[in-house]
């Protein structure tokens, strides 16, 4: 560890063994040490040519900087006399015999002042002075030298060395290792090296640091016993060691279009190369011992796993998070709007995205059908159509942030259906027939008169035939007013058949004739009542008049009928025109049928008695047992 500049003695040997001219040469140690306060002893040999003999004898000087007198060095000793440099009065003593050709100095109570270049100046009389241009560098330390490694490495052994310098022949120095407590499994060794008259103590500290040991102080303590001298040296140890952790948010959740920050701290040294991932895509990164991810409306495509990595040279650590990005369902796909054949099956099928994942629920006009999927795909199977399946299908979706919802139609087509409204009606005019069908396509209707042999429809609209189509519904209507046309031989029946027909089907079916009889009783009915009103009338006429002729006639003779209870109710008789009438299309287009005809005008009024309980003629109150009665009539 010392570097020296000298003659090696076997190289100065052989010159002396083969009689060559000695030259000027000397031999001191290149450096040296010593601790403040203390000494230090530096050792010199020097050496001149053979040739030359001392003139009053061998002398030296020790010079400080400069080894040239023309520059005024300060002077360290001299041998002549004891005149020196005032920074080193009374600090100095050779201790070597020049004569014997050894320049050894002992410097004693040395400060950092002292610290610097030596050198020797050989004066032997006469013209033979030479200084040699050789010398010894004084280091002057205040404290303790701690040889520490370029690198320290976690896990990896390690060994700290305490270094002191031992050149002071009165003082030994003692070493001891400071702040090692909280060590794992420390160990000290101390050696003493010595080197060309040079020694040095040394204390070595061998443990295994961890990264918890990173920036540590460690402390090298020198004491020089009986004496109050004590040098200490404290450092910090860099431990490197891979990123042992990396933290990262947790895993959050965040409505789209809103924004977030990523967080994530590394626990490594040196700072590492922080990288945000996404997937396999990095997206940023930087030198630091932390580093965040700035994420600005979001969309739902940048839900995912996102990966904080570090790496620092010694190693490589990586954390991920998930990032759920929340949002309303979509507006779902579902099926074009088809046309099915009634019986045949047909699958609907609804898809959307969404977070959390929607409900998916089917509506057929409003009402729910199928059952309510959580998930993001829904098929409802429709098996063996009918034309109930006939409508709108919507696909609602439905989760804690909205809702979305797409329809389509779904049209049946079926063979007709006769429906329950088809039949004939006796009405004042005649007899009106209404066929109604539904099917898809709309249905023709025609009708038929088989005691005729008729046909009706739309190119032979004889009996105001008439049609209309409602939706999937079609209607058609006869009227019929003629005894022919109501009647087959002769008879008082009325034969009308009707027949709907589209691509799918043919039906022909007979139509009743279902309110004949509640026509004809309504008549007769009506007929009896506004005679019995009459006669009622004539006899209430007859009966007030009988008695006001007894009054008068014969106003002895008893009553052969006493009323108890002279009180009548009347009855009536009222023909409710709008049950016997029944309008279809515009007026005038009542057509009367057969008899039916003599009631086209005829109305039936009513009448109604009231007798109110009678009361004596005036001038009558004398006739207690024999008095009359009288009612009287009103109309209304």
């Amino acid at each position: 560890m010392w570097n020296y500049i000298l003659v090696p003695k076997l190289f100065l040997l052989g010159l002396n063994l083969a009689g060559v001219r000695g030259q000027w040469n000397v031999w001191m140690p290149r450096d040296i040490s010593a601790m403040t306060n203390s000494c230090v002893v530096i050792p010199c040999t020097f050496m001149y040519p053979s040739g030359i003999r001392p003139y009053r004898g061998t002398h030296g000087i020790w010079y400080f900087g400069h080894p040239y007198p023309q520059l005024f060095p300060p002077v360290v000793f001299k041998s002549r006399t004891d005149i020196v440099h005032e920074s080193y009065k009374g600090r100095t003593k050779l201790l070597g015999d020049l004569h014997q050709k050894n320049c050894t100095l002992l410097i004693s109570n040395i400060g950092l002042e002292h610290s610097g270049k030596y050198y020797f100046r050989a004066d032997l009389g006469g013209a033979n002075v030479y200084t040699y241009p050789d010398y010894s560098d004084l280091r002057v330390l205040d404290q303790p030298t701690i040889d520490v490694p370029d690198e320290i490495v976690s896990d990896r052994s390690l060994d700290l060395t305490c270094y002191v310098p031992d050149n002071c022949p009165d003082m030994s120095p003692e070493i001891h290792w400071m702040y090692t407590d909280y060590l794992p499994d420390p160990i000290f060794t101390s050696e003493y090296e010595e080197d060309s008259n040079t020694a040095v103590m040394f204390s070595t500290l061998t443990f295994t640091p961890r990264p918890i040991h990173n920036g540590q102080l460690l402390g090298c303590r020198v004491h020089f016993p009986n004496t109050t001298f004590v040098y200490e040296r404290i450092i910090s140890i860099d431990v490197k060691y891979p990123p042992r952790s990396v933290w990262v948010n947790v895993s959050q959740e965040v409505m789209e279009g809103t924004s977030v920050m990523l967080h994530c701290d590394v626990d490594s040294n040196p700072v590492p190369r922080i990288s945000w991932h996404f997937g396999e895509e990095e997206l940023q990164w930087e030198m630091a011992s932390n580093f965040s991810l700035y994420l600005e409306a979001l969309i739902p495509e940048q839900e995912g796993v996102y990966t904080c990595l570090a790496d620092n040279g010694y190693g490589i650590m990586n954390t991920s998070m998930y990032l759920a990005v929340k949002y309303p369902p979509r507006d779902p796909v579902v099926n074009h709007s088809v046309t099915v054949q009634e019986g045949n099956s047909i699958s609907l099928f609804c898809s959307t995205q969404g977070n959390p994942a929607p409900t998916l629920t089917w509506l057929k006009d409003g009402e729910l059908v199928g059952t309510i999927t959580a998930d993001e795909l829904s098929e409802l199977e429709l098996l063996d159509i009918t034309p109930q399946h006939n409508g709108q299908y919507r696909c609602l979706a439905e989760n804690e942030y909205g809702r979305a919802s797409s329809s389509l139609n779904i049209t049946v087509e079926f063979a007709p259906i006769l429906l329950d409204e088809s039949k004939c009606t006796v009405v004042r005019e005649g007899v009106q027939c209404v066929c109604m069908a539904s099917g898809n396509p709309e249905p023709a209707i025609e009708f038929y008169l088989p005691d005729l042999n008729i046909t009706i429809n739309e190119t032979e609209s004889r009996f105001n035939y008439y049609t209309h189509t409602d939706g999937y519904t079609s209607t058609g209507m006869i009227k019929l007013r003629e005894k022919g046309e109501r009647t087959g031989n002769g008879g008082t029946g009325i034969h009308v058949h009707c027949s709907i027909t589209n691509i799918y089907g043919t039906e022909t079916v007979q139509l009743e004739l279902q309110q004949e009889k509640k026509y004809m009783m309504a008549v007769i009915v009506g007929t009896i009542g506004g005679v019995a009103v009459i006669a009622f009338i004539i006899a209430a006429v007859r009966y007030v008049g009988h008695n006001n002729k007894k009054e008068n006639g014969n106003p002895g003779q008893d009553l052969v009928t006493k009323v108890e209870n002279p009180s009548m109710y009347y009855s009536a008789v009222k023909k409710d025109k709008q049950s016997l009438r029944k309008k279809v299309g515009e007026e005038g287009d009542y057509q009367p049928v057969g008899s039916m005809a003599g009631l086209e005008r005829q109305e039936l009024n009513y009448a109604a008695l009231e007798f109110i309980r009678g009361r004596p003629r005036e001038g009558a109150q004398g006739r207690a047992d024999n008095g009359s009665d009288y009612s009287e009539i009103k109309a209304k």
